[in-house]
């Protein structure tokens, strides 16, 4: 099951992020369930937020994986929302 993960850093928290990258991007690898991520992009071109598309079994483990995050650990996110996602194209 495909589910996208749209998270929306809080106000002024780019230094959170950056503080917090290199464990973020060591659990996608470590954990192997990301098929596609990476960062939102605000007008000015920083990051403030996050798209992730995992490849779980059910939205529970979508949920779980998105709490363990340590993004959201970190308290990064002002918003995260969780949708079922279908491919179609790519």
């Amino acid at each position: 099951m495909l589910i996208a993960l749209i998270a929306r850093d809080k106000d002024g928290a780019l230094q959170t992020r950056l503080d917090n990258r290199a464990a973020h991007l060591a659990y996608i690898e470590d954990t192997g369930v990301v098929a596609h991520a990476g960062p939102l992009l605000n007008d000015a071109g920083d990051m403030c937020g996050s798209l992730v598309v995992l490849d779980v079994a059910d939205m529970a483990a979508a949920e779980t994986w998105a709490a363990n995050d340590p993004y959201a650990k970190a308290g990064l996110f002002s918003d995260v929302e969780l949708i079922v996602w279908k491919k179609v194209i790519g």
